[in-house]
């Protein structure tokens, strides 16, 4: 950190990205359990209500109240805990380095800094003594950087408080991301799966013995790379965009003197509001009946998708999102509805019927990156953002 005094927003976002919160899915990294800890600590320090979940074994969620004028209505502040690793990073990962006014530092951007700022808007409110119009959660959460097991055990705990008989509050979220200060009420679904094919072994210098599991996947390939052609060409969403779909992993045969009796290739399609994964992964089955029909020997098979996570669109004119747009006009920011085509916390929280908007600082350029870095005068407007809503949002 820089010798010169910062916002206390900046020093709490260099405590966060010194405590490393890699996903235990990447190898070496420890899970939440040290951030989730001090994150509690603070909360616990500013006067708010806490408690935990345990979605995954050591790896707690953590969630803290603050009482509203109207117990009947809550706005959910979200962000996750975890971060991807840090191989490749071209940086100390966990050296919070201030230059030419940037924060720097794995996790800096995706998602501390927003976490950072809801945090230190909230011990701005209680400080002062002040009472918003609805209930406020923070919810900080885990695995948001694999399954998504954190917001999903938050789902859970809402949807058992709507289903029990007795007050029912309205809900509505707002989830930290990096949009660069925008206004987003779409982004993308994922969907996730692996394609097989299955040859037969043979020695490589009698291949006419063996049946091809790579080759059977090179005419999979390229009529993937057709079939992608195609969905460029289909009617665009208007905040973001067109469907897509890229195959990422591919791994096959054994050794190279084998005919290989194998191939396995992993994909990603990324799903607009409206479109259903049932449906896109059934276009996927008739691609492979037709290579079937047309390639003697050939065996395709796909696996049921291991991420099949919907898109999200929120209406501009419900209340969070007109609040919103309003709290940012004054701040002089962009008020207009955006969209952004990767997936988060947000879709499962839109699902279970909860408004949900992704806002925060940083771009998504910088996630995950070899150089992880945050903008500081986009920290400072992100905490304003978010005491303004704190504070102006009725559920309205």
């Amino acid at each position: 950190m820089s010798d010169n005094p910062q916002p206390a927003v900046i020093s709490l976002l260099g405590d966060l990205v010194r405590l490393n919160s890699i996903n235990s899915h990447y190898p070496g990294g420890p899970g939440e359990k040290e951030m989730a800890t001090f994150v509690r600590g603070y909360l616990d320090g500013i006067g708010l209500e806490t408690w935990v979940q345990e979605p995954l074994p050591g790896r707690p969620n953590v969630i803290a109240r603050l009482p509203g004028k109207d117990p009947t209505r809550r706005l959910i502040l979200e962000a996750h805990l975890d971060t991807v690793s840090v191989t490749g990073m071209t940086i100390p990962p966990f050296e919070p380095v201030i230059a030419d006014g940037r924060l720097h530092g794995r996790g800096s951007c995706d998602t501390k800094a927003g976490l950072a700022g809801m945090m230190q808007a909230l011990a701005g409110i209680v400080e002062e003594g002040l009472t918003p119009p609805c209930e406020i959660w923070l919810a900080a959460v885990v695995d948001e950087e694999h399954t998504f097991q954190g917001v999903l055990s938050l789902c859970d705990q809402l949807r058992q408080e709507r289903d029990h008989p007795g007050i029912q509050v309205s809900c509505a979220a707002i989830v930290a991301e990096p949009t660069e200060l925008r206004l987003v009420t779409a982004n993308k679904g994922v969907l996730r799966w692996r394609i097989h094919t299955r040859g037969t072994a043979a020695h490589s210098s009698k291949p006419h013995l063996g049946h091809n599991a790579i080759e059977d996947m090179a005419h999979i390939i390229l009529a993937l790379k057709e079939h992608s052609s195609a969905l460029a060409a289909r009617p665009a969403h208007p905040l973001v965009g067109a469907p897509t779909c890229s195959v990422g992993l591919i791994e096959g045969g054994v050794q190279v003197n084998f005919v290989p009796d194998h191939c396995v290739i992993e994909l990603d399609r990324r799903l607009l509001p409206g479109e259903s994964a049932d449906a896109a992964i059934a276009e996927y089955d008739v691609l492979l009946k037709g290579l079937a029909e047309r390639h003697p020997g050939f065996a395709g098979e796909i696996e049921p998708p291991y991420i099949a996570d919907e898109a999200m669109e929120t209406r501009a004119d419900c209340p969070v999102a007109t609040t919103a747009a309003k709290v940012l006009r004054d701040l002089g920011l962009d008020g207009a509805p955006h969209g952004v085509p990767f997936g988060c916390d947000a879709t499962k929280l839109s699902r279970i019927g909860v408004p949900s908007l992704i806002f925060g600082p940083g771009s998504i350029d910088q996630a995950h990156g070899a150089v992880e870095y945050v903008e500081i005068a986009q920290v400072l407007k992100a905490e304003a953002f978010y005491r303004q809503m704190i504070l102006g949002y009725t559920g309205k």
